[in-house]
């Protein structure tokens, strides 16, 4: 650059600064003053490259200007370099005042780095201060203009058209240039900041010239219910306001709706659901009464609105009818659980009930009524059988607390009371009975069934399956489970009975199986082979199943070939 015996030159590169500054005072957006100080480094510090790399929300640096060589600014522009790599570049080198020289004799280090950066070609330098061209000089811009403020940018320069690296002028120049530069870019976000807060509060202001006619259009013409409720005082959650969709789908006139809460219109199973629903941004599934005494369901959709600024806050409800989605749901829910050809429970859906009744605790840790009634109100086992412990008076450290550890089985057995009823089967052989009632689960194997098959068609076959299944449903009590395992298999599931009672009731399905079926016009007649098995916490249902499976297989050989088939 200059040198400090050429004091005109200075005085023309001073004009030269004035008139770059008054432009990038003059520019109308933050992008055209960007270019500005790109295009003054060029125009009037006298370097061939210069780049402005400008500070993003994140924190990174993007290349937002770039003058000197279009190929360059085509490669660069707009690619992002880490803040970390621009700490590392501004830490290193020789300090120029705020200005920060690499040489190329350190900057090496910095190629493989991930800062956006251009490569110029050249002969090494003759003299001690030539440009090299690997040399970089960096010229950061700080929201106050000094060092101490918050960093903006950096102004990135490259190959003096003089060839030799700045001197004390060419320095100074630089470092007051990026300074004004500084406060043109802060300037122009500030403009672009109120030209858009006056552009959001033109627009916010035309909105809310129109939102209440808005409003009330799409509030009376939705397709789909809305109603407007109080949302505290008195009256909290009556319903105010209702459009002609929401009339039409519950049936009830507007001036009606009024004297309702959606609490008094929710069907008694659903309250609970509707108590749940938070009034901003809840949603929920439920059912309305409507006026002729059916309920229908409906998806709820909730939000909060102000009548006006700090006015009162009102719930709107959206209401929209999903009864027919509702029944495609459930009827598709029946088939994934459902045998097809008989309607009942399928293998998957017997499993699931099954072992929904079960746990891991194995029947011989099974707590009796009264333990299970002193895990439910925190008092542990055997707190009355500890040394020194007179029930209460003992420090068990809480419930499932440390302390109950030193009682052994009992910490493990009732650590976390779960409030699961146990299942347990009846003690004893398969010739007393005990009076302990369990679940028990009857496997149903068809006699006789191939042949009808193999006679008549798959078709007989089906309707023989049908008619079985309607004859266990009705031979056994609401609440019990029948279910179609697979092919001739049927499993039957009876709570709370005892070992003769099991017994009794498989004669009764037996017996309710044997007489003929009327299959297009013939009778034809099955027999049936029963195992009873007891599911009790501990097992698995597969086990269970099992069990039961192997019982029925013993007393199918049990029986002599002519008693099994009955047709």
């Amino acid at each position: 650059m200059e040198t400090e015996s050429e004091p005109y030159v200075r005085l023309a590169t001073l004009r030269q600064l004035h008139h770059v500054m008054a432009d990038m005072n003059a520019a109308r957006s933050l992008a055209d003053t960007l270019q500005t100080v790109a295009d003054g480094v060029v125009n009037g510090l006298g370097y061939e490259l210069a780049c402005v790399n400008l500070v993003r929300p994140d924190g990174d640096l993007v290349v937002a200007a770039f003058s000197g060589n279009s190929a360059a600014e085509a490669l660069i522009t707009g690619r992002v370099g880490s803040r970390a790599a621009w700490d590392r570049r501004l830490t290193m080198g020789e300090r120029w005042g705020e200005l920060c020289f690499i040489p190329h004799t350190e900057g090496w280090v910095l190629d493989e780095d991930d800062v956006p950066q251009w490569f110029t070609d050249g002969p090494p330098p003759r003299f001690e201060d030539e440009w090299h061209p690997s040399d970089r000089l960096f010229a950061p811009m700080f929201a106050t203009g000094a060092a101490g403020g918050e960093l903006i940018g950096v102004i990135s320069v490259d190959r003096p058209r003089n060839g030799r690296i700045p001197g004390a002028w060419g320095r100074e120049a630089l470092q007051m240039y990026a300074f004004q530069a500084a406060i043109a870019i802060s300037n122009a976000r500030l403009r672009a900041n109120m030209q858009r807060a006056l552009v959001r509060l033109e627009r916010e202001q035309q909105a809310l010239r129109a939102s209440e006619e808005s409003f009330r259009q799409a509030f009376e013409y939705a397709p789909s219910g809305m109603a407007i409720a109080e949302m505290g005082g008195d009256e909290r959650g009556r319903i105010l306001r209702t459009n002609d969709a929401l009339c039409r789908l519950l049936g009830r006139p507007a001036s009606a709706m009024r004297r309702y809460s959606f609490s008094d219109l929710v069907h008694p199973e659903d309250i609970g659901t509707l108590l749940r629903t938070s009034a901003e941004g809840g949603r929920a599934e439920l059912r309305l009464g409507r006026r002729d005494g059916t309920y229908v369901w409906v998806s709820l959709r909730n939000s909060v609105v102000a009548d006006a600024a700090d006015g009162p806050r009102f719930l709107l409800t959206h209401v929209e009818d999903i009864e027919e989605r509702k029944r495609r749901e459930l009827h598709l829910a029946h088939r994934a659980s459902h045998d097809s050809l008989t309607g009942l429970p399928n293998s998957a859906e017997l499993r699931s009930r099954l072992g929904a009744r079960l746990c891991r605790r194995p029947q011989e840790q099974l707590p009796s009524a009264i333990d299970s009634l002193d895990a439910a109100y925190g008092d542990p086992v055997g707190a009355s059988a500890v040394p020194g412990g007179h029930g209460h008076d003992v420090d068990f450290g809480g419930f499932g607390g440390p302390a109950l550890h030193r009682t052994g089985h009992a910490a493990g057995l009732y650590e976390g009371f779960d409030h699961h009823v146990h299942v347990a089967a009846p003690g004893g052989d398969e010739t007393t009975d005990d009076g302990t009632k369990g679940l028990a689960v009857l496997f149903c194997d068809l006699d006789g069934f191939k042949s009808i098959n193999d006679r008549f068609g798959h078709n007989a076959g089906d309707a023989v399956l049908i008619e079985v299944a309607r004859r266990l449903t009705s031979g056994v009590r609401d609440g019990d489970t029948v279910a179609r395992l697979g092919g001739d298999e049927f499993v039957v599931l009876a709570d709370g009975l005892g070992r003769a009672d099991a017994q009794d009731l498989a004669v009764r399905l037996r017996n309710a199986i044997i007489p003929p079926i009327r299959v297009d016009g013939r009778a034809v007649r099955v027999g049936a082979s029963f195992g009873i098995g007891w599911a009790h916490c501990g097992m698995t249902a597969e086990e269970v199943l099992q069990s039961a499976d192997q019982r029925m297989y013993v007393e199918k050989r049990s029986r002599a070939k002519q008693h099994r088939r009955a047709g």
